[in-house]
């Protein structure tokens, strides 16, 4: 998956690049814990599963106290970077898909990507 995508729009009028860099981290909700000792986990993100890494979520830095099945995670470049509720998940999911073009290209990409 693509991590960062140009953004057109100047920074200012006297900036340099025409465009800014914006990063993407999409909702996904933790099916299942596929690889304990690596932190791995099955997550779904609109209707993708895919295996993500959930270590930098361990709150005790030994695998456990971390995220789980029912979770939901927000997922940048296959790792999970924060866990957020419900909620937050489905109002980040409604903005991203309000973006076209970039979000299908992204859910091209993830369908794409494998994490083995």
């Amino acid at each position: 998956m693509t991590a960062c995508r140009p953004f057109g729009r100047p920074l200012n009028r006297n900036a340099r690049e025409a465009s800014q860099t914006v990063c993407l981290a999409i909702p996904g909700r933790v099916i299942e814990v596929v690889d304990e000792d690596n932190r791995l986990a099955e997550v779904e993100v609109a209707g993708v599963r895919r295996t993500v890494n959930i270590g930098l979520l361990d709150v005790d830095g030994d695998g456990s106290g971390g995220v789980g099945p029912g979770d939901w995670v927000l997922i940048h470049v296959g790792f999970a970077i924060s866990q957020v509720d419900e909620a937050e998940a489905a109002a980040t999911l409604a903005l991203i898909q309000g973006m076209g073009a970039e979000y299908e290209q992204e859910l091209a990409e993830l369908k794409a990507s494998v994490i083995e």
